[in-house]
């Protein structure tokens, strides 16, 4: 299963779009926002994509609550099964106990991957391009024996995304 992931979107609604849009003509199946939604704009973006979709609250989207229940957001920490795989979804880096197979979260701004002991860590980075010149997003392939992660770019003045890198790890069997 692909699942498109992406977070800290902030006011930027065309890059969100632009994101949202590169992740569905790639393959995605399933989205996740990782949080900093800010604009009630996105959440429609995400509505309409054509995808079933989970966005979690991060810091700066306290005012969304009011559309609770007409998207599906959810508060974090967040546990969920795709793939026959355990995930954990947040925005702060603050719940990082291997608890689930895939954790991903966001708020730092920064892309990070890491495999530790069985336990795929994603933070697809700033689609908002607030910390950098850069937009980021990544789509994570979860496969019976591995998981795939694509790193994808897209620089402020380009008009379309890259990949940047590609990591694959080998699933470790639970007994």
């Amino acid at each position: 299963m692909k699942i498109g992931v992406l977070s800290d979107t902030h006011t930027k609604v065309k890059r969100a779009k632009a994101a949202l849009d590169m992740l569905v003509q790639n393959g995605a199946e399933f989205i996740i926002h990782a949080g900093d939604i800010v604009e009630k704009e996105i959440l429609d973006l995400l509505a309409h994509c054509g995808k079933r979709y989970i966005a979690v609250y991060g810091n700066n989207d306290a005012h969304l609550v009011e559309y609770h229940n007409n998207y599906h957001l959810v508060q974090e920490p967040y546990y969920f099964t795709l793939a026959n795989t355990k995930c954990k979804l947040m925005h702060l880096p603050f719940y990082m106990s291997q608890d689930a197979e895939v954790i991903i979260f966001g708020h730092t701004h920064k892309f990070e991957v890491a495999f530790i002991n069985g336990v795929l860590f994603l933070n697809p980075g700033e689609v908002c391009a607030r910390n950098k010149p850069t937009s980021e997003c990544a789509i994570l392939e979860i496969l019976e024996d591995k998981f795939i992660v694509n790193y994808y770019t897209q620089k402020k003045k380009e008009e379309s995304y890259n990949i940047e890198k590609t990591f694959v790890y080998k699933r470790q069997k639970s007994e």
